[in-house]
């Protein structure tokens, strides 16, 4: 929040010294040292569930950088002109390249071919990337064997607690996520999900649904598995957004944890329960996979 941030409005099209200079930044190996002068003092705030904090801020009037060494993967990428977009975020998160600075380099238009490169807001770049890669990853893990048995993995970080349940299942997806008194005495619950043919339309709940499903497939991926997943996502008082990335690095680290197995998936789903704040039948009523996985196995709904 004490960051400084400058602003400068562009063309998505333009392709000018400004945007190249940002482009170049995006794609460093290292922090650059980066000088810049405002129209006027920068102050305020701004706060969203998508994207992080951001501190003062004010419109650029000049920008100048120290010495820039693009890291060289990303500047291949950069210089491929006829690299699809696509396949240059494959292949650098296949390099190991940050998903971070993936989704920095696409947002300024450093990838795809020429005629088509443009600058992306934020948001829609993060989400982008996130998709791309998780659709890459499920797309591997469909030729898996299933897992053998229930397991659910956790994070509690932040005033967020996440639950997965990985299922012997096919691939298929939910994403139930909970604010519970964040905002007074709300209780607010948002849910989707996927079968194993994927999503034909975007996520209701917006980039988080990605993030979440990025996480859960690349534990999948490394472990030579397939299996369904149901992730559970409780925001309590004292939580402030910081974005998506929350929810794919907590997701991240609740899938290095240490799982509890589970034999059966009642048991399973009682441990779930027994770590949640919000009603249990909220989360039935508004599901879709969760509830067929019930009638499947005749678990006990909780009203």
């Amino acid at each position: 929040m004490q960051l400084v941030r400058g602003t400068h409005s562009v063309g998505v099209k333009e392709n000018n010294s400004f945007v190249q200079n940002m482009q170049e930044i995006a794609l460093a190996k290292n922090s650059v040292d980066i000088e810049t002068q405002f129209t006027k003092v920068p102050t305020g705030t701004f706060i969203n569930e998508e994207v992080q904090p951001y501190g003062p801020t004010a419109p650029i009037k000049s920008v100048s950088t120290g010495s820039i060494k693009m890291e060289k993967n990303m500047e291949k990428a950069y210089y491929d002109t006829d690299l699809l977009s696509k396949n240059a975020v494959i292949n650098l998160y296949g390099r190991g390249i940050p998903v971070s600075s993936i989704q920095k380099a696409f947002s300024t238009g450093s990838f795809g071919k020429e005629k088509n490169r443009k600058l992306v807001p934020t948001r829609w770049s993060i989400t982008a990337v996130d998709d791309t890669i998780g659709k890459q990853l499920i797309s591997d893990i469909k030729n898996y064997e299933t897992v053998g048995d229930y397991s659910v993995y956790e994070c509690n970080k932040l005033n967020n607690r996440f639950l997965i349940l990985l299922t012997p299942t096919e691939w298929q997806y939910e994403f139930l996520e909970a604010f519970v008194h964040v905002f007074g005495s709300e209780e607010m619950l948002f849910v989707d999900y996927e079968g194993r043919e994927g999503r034909k339309t975007y996520a209701g709940m917006g980039g988080c649904y990605y993030s979440a499903r990025l996480a859960v497939a690349e534990k999948l991926k490394k472990m030579k598995k397939q299996s369904g997943a149901l992730v559970f996502r409780e925001s309590y008082h004292g939580y402030v957004p910081l974005g998506v990335w929350l929810i794919r690095e907590h997701v991240r680290e609740a899938m290095r944890s240490q799982p509890r197995n589970f034999s059966d998936f009642d048991s399973a789903l009682g441990y779930i329960y027994s770590k949640l704040l919000l009603h249990p039948s909220r989360y039935v009523r508004q599901s879709t996979l969760l509830r067929q996985q019930i009638l499947k196995n005749r678990t006990v709904i909780i009203h």
